[in-house]
């Protein structure tokens, strides 16, 4: 069984940054991909960022150029650093792993941007 932890998240003013992080375990369980999608309320699911490790790193496009998404050699962690916040961004951000026909998702972690 994997298990997808995040961690981070919480309420930021607009302009600000967080940092979001995303571990799999167990550890040695590596991924083809892995990444992070965002449900803003009453709205659906989009992309935030997403590596296929080893090969590429894609960005939603209300994201790119402020945020960065960042991987370890391992394959089983990522980190999604968020500059210049805006109350768009408000959201519950979720972490994904997948690799094959296995797809295992982390509870969830709210990021309020307001003033």
């Amino acid at each position: 069984q994997v298990q997808v932890v995040e961690s981070g998240g919480g309420l930021v003013q607009p302009g600000g940054s967080l940092r979001l992080s995303c571990a799999v375990s167990p550890s040695d369980f590596n991924a083809y991909s892995m990444g992070w999608v965002r449900q803003p309320p009453g709205k659906e699911r989009e992309l935030v960022a997403r590596t296929i490790f080893g090969v590429r790193i894609e960005y939603g496009d209300s994201v790119k150029d402020r945020f960065t998404l960042s991987v370890t050699n391992n394959k089983n962690m990522v980190d999604l650093e968020m500059n210049r916040l805006k109350p768009e961004d408000t959201a519950v951000y979720y972490c994904y792993w997948h690799r094959g026909s296995l797809d295992y998702w982390g509870q969830g972690t709210q990021v309020t941007v307001s003033s």
